[in-house]
């Protein structure tokens, strides 16, 4: 072999067995593949009215400083981000996306011999965080498919009983991507009574500013009851600020310590923390973007239900409907009509997503649009199964 090619071979077992991480498809390759102009994508659950015009502001302000390094403390946003939660500073870390928060919880956390616990269909990360620091992922099964509680939702009771003595971490999404399933306070406050001390629980909220329900869980409220957990938020949602990458983990501040030592030197941009300093004052764009939202999800359950379509219950930005073909199929025949979604996967024997997309609530025509390009490409493919 090539002496060359030992650093690759030399790499940890884990790193090398890892499968990267495959984000929606940007909307420029589906114009140049197909030669459509107007691409509608829907895959990534970005919010349809773009960004918070004072977070746009705050941007174009900070231009003149490109040359200057960023705060490497985050101390606005911090002070920002314990204003509008009431939470102490001390409690906060800053990421360069949520992502950034749960690979660093991985990192001070997790290594070889011990484990972290989380639920079938959850976000993919978990598991590239916990591979990736060499831990054991142990997937506990979801809900099934026909569960009348919750089909495919995290089944809170098995993820309690699969702690043992070497797990670290426990990672739950509430609701969850990809399926926007989520539980309740009292099942969630019953697994945080039951996880042992010893076990980090990170609670992950990104998606919780779009639930309208007062009686939602809301995990910052419980950080006072449970020092193990870590609540972690994302200003990419509702907020609008995807491309900038910010998000922030709330927690004990010993905790939040321990994962500023993980933490990479200026791991967010300073065009980032501007934006999101900003975001957060305008609660008029957050109003907006969850009534939009709302709207948006009440017009796809009902064209679910005059089209018979089966979906999994939502409470995000997006909705995953059940099709009767392999998902890649419905995904194509949507591409050809320049509708972007997000094909998923999962284990056939157990009633899985293999036939499953996930699809990002938009503006009222952009639900029409996808809508009508679903159903269409449904009919095509039930005709190429039923030739006349």
């Amino acid at each position: 072999m090539d002496d060359r090619r030992n650093a690759i071979t030399r790499a940890r077992d884990c790193v090398q067995a890892i499968s990267p991480y495959v984000p929606g498809k940007p909307a420029d390759e589906v114009a140049r593949e197909y030669g459509i102009e107007d691409v509608l994508k829907l895959a990534s659950n970005e919010n349809p009215l773009g960004a918070s015009p004072r977070a746009v502001e705050a941007v174009s302000e900070g231009l003149r400083d490109l040359h200057v390094y960023p705060d490497g403390s985050g101390y606005r946003l911090k002070q920002a981000i314990g204003t509008h939660y009431v939470v102490d500073p001390g409690q906060i870390t800053l990421g360069n996306g949520s992502n950034d928060v749960l690979e660093l919880v991985a990192r001070a956390y997790l290594e070889p011999g011990n484990n972290a616990v989380f639920s079938e269909h959850a976000f993919a990360v978990y598991a590239l965080a916990t591979q990736a620091a060499g831990a054991d992922a142990k997937v506990v099964p979801a809900r099934p498919a026909d569960d009348p509680h919750m089909p495919f939702g995290a089944e809170l009771e098995g993820m309690a009983a699969a702690v043992d003595e070497n797990t670290r971490v426990l990672f739950l999404a509430n609701p969850n991507n990809p399926t926007g399933t989520w539980v309740e306070a009292a099942e969630l406050r019953a697994l945080l009574d039951a996880v042992p001390p010893h076990v980090v629980v990170v609670l992950d909220e990104a998606y919780s500013e779009y639930v309208d329900d007062p009686a939602f869980p809301n995990g910052i409220e419980l950080l006072a009851h449970y020092p193990n957990l870590v609540v972690t938020r994302t200003f990419s949602k509702i907020f609008g600020l995807a491309a900038l990458r910010v998000g922030f983990a709330i927690s004990d501040p010993a905790i939040a310590s321990l994962l500023d030592r993980v933490r990479h030197p200026f791991n967010v941009n300073a065009l980032a923390l501007r934006a999101a300093e900003a975001a957060l004052t305008d609660a008029a764009f957050v109003q907006q973007s969850r009534a939009v939202n709302r709207t948006g999800l009440a017009q796809w359950l009902k064209a679910a239900d005059e089209h018979g379509w089966q979906t999994i219950p939502s409470r995000a930005n997006f909705i995953t409907v059940l099709t009767p073909f392999a998902a890649g199929r419905v995904f194509e025949s949507l591409l050809r009509e320049g509708v972007i979604v997000r094909p998923l996967g999962g284990s056939e024997a157990r009633g899985g997503l293999t036939q499953a997309l996930r699809i990002t609530i938009g503006t009222a025509e952009q639900n029409r649009r996808a809508i009508g390009a679903l159903a269409r490409g449904l009919e095509a493919l039930r005709t190429e199964e039923s030739p006349a």
